[in-house]
Order: structure tokens, then sequence, then C-alpha cells
């Protein structure tokens, strides 16, 4: 499941984590310009930041300090300026129509800002109408890297993300909303070489988990990311493809085991996510299968979230809801077919989440601890930063490589909470819903759950 890129992070401790998360910061009104202080200027359209490469100002994946994305916003007379935090005296600025670093003392550094509303601000050349923006997207491309300055619309909307993000104490467990928690999530969960085969012996040799799905909901796991592929059987759980699997298991005997655990659990909460490649009608066949579990499925679609929000932890446990249940398949697809998967209550993905790139790397040397949207791309535009009125998606965090490697999945793990914290928090402009990580049990994952759990991001 997922795969791909190279960089390196310091490790921090799950109390540092909290403690830097939790220190207050003054909140920019809604008609106000934030406050001094380190910024990001993140794409209301792309989610991508602002970066100083070498003079030119690219839009590039976030990447927390370690790639000259990082602003010190000050007054400056009647408008403001934006310096690199690595570059003293440079600052964000323009050259004719193109966006540059200059010298914070010239005129073409300064900028009038704009509120926009929803936390949204332009950037203008002051007494022009020219925004710093960009660039619009060419017919089967991706969006231009250089930052221009030039017109209007979407493309000129910017956030101004602090670097230190504000936080406040979580509420108490119930009157938590399921948007502010975070739920350790294992990477194909089904790949674990106790419950079953998953790929051919040469392929599993590298197991992505080392526990059962009955041992990894007693150890706290709480997201399970399933490969299904199709065969005359139904829904089967493996890799690629199922040839040549040993012991192969379906996806009605894992579901059955979360939730036998979630009607003796009747306060806990898990959601799969559904890599899929089956016929809508075979996964209804399959989901039928599985005893008592109409009686746990939580249906955000008919529960008003997308008018009202998440509802809390409390409120989910009075109604019995307790298992949500995700599919990577498009819809378009599925409606041709003449079968949606959200008749029988598999969400589609995408109308409900974000989402970040599925791998850091190959299984060892360098590692991509960028944090970027995985629907980002010629044909999608779907920033990490996605809001609606009174909605906001939840938020996959993956953090895995191409291969299940024991010593790299231990390193990396450890250093999941720094990721989250510098890298993906700010990339999204809010928490990280599920932690997904291959060997859960090394490299002490929980720590970061734990911290993220102990305050909220506004």
């Amino acid at each position: 499941m997922r795969t791909s890129h190279a960089l390196l992070a310091t490790a921090v401790t799950a109390a540092a984590l909290a403690a830097a998360a939790v220190t207050p910061a003054p909140a920019a009104g809604a008609d106000a310009v934030p406050p001094p202080g380190r910024y990001y200027v993140q794409s209301v359209v792309t989610g991508l930041n602002a970066a100083d490469a070498s003079g030119t100002v690219e839009q590039h994946r976030p990447r927390g300090n370690e790639d000259r994305q990082q602003w010190t916003l000050r007054p400056d007379g009647a408008g403001h300026l934006l310096e690199n935090t690595d570059s003293p005296g440079v600052c964000l600025g323009r050259a004719g129509d193109q966006a540059r670093t200059v010298s914070c003392a010239s005129a073409e550094a300064r900028w009038q800002i704009t509120p926009l509303g929803a936390d949204r601000y332009a950037l203008a050349d002051p007494g022009t109408g020219r925004r710093l923006t960009v660039a619009p997207k060419p017919a089967g491309a991706t969006h231009p890297t250089p930052l221009a300055v030039g017109s209007g619309g979407d493309l000129a909307a910017w956030y101004l993300t602090p670097v230190d993000a504000p936080g406040s104490p979580m509420p108490p467990p119930d009157l938590r909303t399921l948007d502010q928690v975070t739920f350790l999530t294992a990477h194909n969960a089904y790949a674990n070489g106790v419950d079953g085969g998953f790929a051919p012996p040469f392929v599993d040799l590298f197991p992505n988990q080392s526990r059962g799905i009955e041992q990894q909901l007693r150890d706290g796991v709480r997201g399970f990311m399933l490969d299904i592929h199709q065969t005359p059987d139904g829904a089967i759980l493996c890799h690629n493809s199922c040839t040549l699997v040993r012991r192969p298991v379906a996806l009605w005997v894992d579901l059955q085991r979360i939730t036998d655990f979630l009607r003796a659990h009747p306060d806990e909460f898990v959601t799969v996510f559904l890599e899929d490649y089956v016929d809508p009608g075979v996964l209804r066949a399959e989901l039928d299968r599985v005893q008592g579990l109409s009686d746990v499925l939580y249906r955000p679609d008919r529960t008003g979230v997308r008018e009202n929000g998440w509802p809390t932890m409390g409120e989910l446990a009075a109604a019995g809801h307790q298992l949500l249940i995700f599919t990577d398949h498009g819809k378009d697809a599925d409606r041709s077919a003449g079968l949606t998967r959200d008749t029988f209550g598999v969400m589609y993905q995408r109308e409900w989440t974000v989402e970040n790139h599925w791998s850091m790397g190959p299984g060892i040397g360098s590692s991509d601890w960028s944090c970027y949207s995985r629907w980002y791309d010629a044909n999608t535009t779907i920033p990490l930063t996605r809001t609606e009125p009174g909605f906001r998606p939840l938020f996959v965090m993956n953090h895995f490589r191409d291969a299940a490697v024991a010593s790299t999945a231990t390193t990396d793990n450890a250093k999941l909470a720094d990721r989250a914290r510098r890298f993906c928090l700010p990339a999204a402009r809010k928490k990280p819903t599920y932690l997904a990580v291959d060997r859960y049990d090394l490299g002490s994952p929980t720590a970061a759950v734990d911290a993220l759990n102990s305050y909220t991001y506004p």
C-alpha cells in the first residue's frame, strides 16, 4: 500500500512536543493581520509554501525549517515585511512580475496584507492591484513552481501559518470531537505474517506489522489500512496480487475480528481504510458476512457532519457508532457501475479526509520528510489544508517507507513526533487524526500519539 522519497529531522520527546504545542500564542482577529512572528506563506489552492530558492521565490513541499520556508512577519510603516529566518536582512519581495528575495530595506520588500476572510490573506504590492500569486496551472500539468506578482483571484489567496502553532489543553475524553483525537494506525495491518499469507514468499519476508489484528487491537491500534483484491472467493487481503499467496485471509474475517472487539468494548472507536480493488457488489457481499457490523457502523453521511462538524467521542459511543470504513476507490467509477459504496456504509475517503503522500522513500537510505498532499497532481488539487464551512476533513498522516525494514522503521517511528510537529501539522494546518506507521511495535510511536492527544489545534 503506497510508495516514494529524502530528508532527516531530529527527534523530540513526547513531553517536549506537548509542551511546545500548548504554548499559547496570540490569535489574529478575522479582520486583522496576524501578529509579528514566524510564519509559512502557504498557498490556499495548492497547500505548498513560499520558499527562498537562491533569490527566486518558489512554492515547495512543506519541509519545516529545512528548506528556507520560514518568514518573520513584522510591520514596516503602513505595510509589512516578511524576512527569511535563514537570511537576516533578506525579505520576500518583487522584481517586476516575479516574486524574488530582496533587501528588506528595499521598497520592493514591503507588502500590503489584506484579510480575505476564513484566515486567508492577500499580499499586494502597495498602491497597485498586483498580488503575490501562484501561476495558473497549464493543461495536463501541476502548477508551476516560481511564484509571480499579478492579478487576484483564488491563486492569490494565502494562509499565514504560524511556525509555532498555538494550542489549548485537550477536553475530557468524552467531549473531544473526532477530529481532535489522534489514533495509532497500522499501515498494511493485514501484512503481519501471523493471521495468514499476504504476498508471495519472497515479498512477505518483510511484513509491515509483526502482530495479528487481534493483538493490534489489544495494543491500542485504532486505524487499520487493508488492501483488498478480488478473487472468485470474494475480497481477499493481499498486496498487489493474490497469486501465490499462502493462507490468504478474506476481508470479512478481519472485519469480524474488529467488530467483535468493538462489541466487547463499547467505548472504543476504530477506522478501516481500504485500498480497494474490488467491485462494489463484491465488497457489499463481503460486509454482509460480518455479524453485528450494522450495529457498530458509523455513517457520517447520515448524521450532518458536513454541516455541523464531527461529533464528540461521547456522542459516538452513546449512539453505538464505533466503526468508520473508508475506501480509496473513485466514486465516479462506481456511479458508472450503478452501485456506489456509500449506499452500504463505506465512505469515499476523498470526501472526508486529506492525506499526505504515502512514502518517505525506500526501506533504507535517504528519506523525504516533506509533507504534501497525496492528491496533488496534474489532474487533482486537494491540498492538505482543505476545509469547508462547518467541516474540517480528518487528516491521515502516513509515516513509512516503500519497504518495511525493521531497523529503519525503528528509527523512523522514534522521529514520528518530531515530523508531526515540525512538518505535517503546519502543512495541513490541523493535527493528524491518524498516524500510520509500519511496525508500530518498534520506536514507540505511541509516544507521538499520546503527545498529540494532549492538546487541540485551532
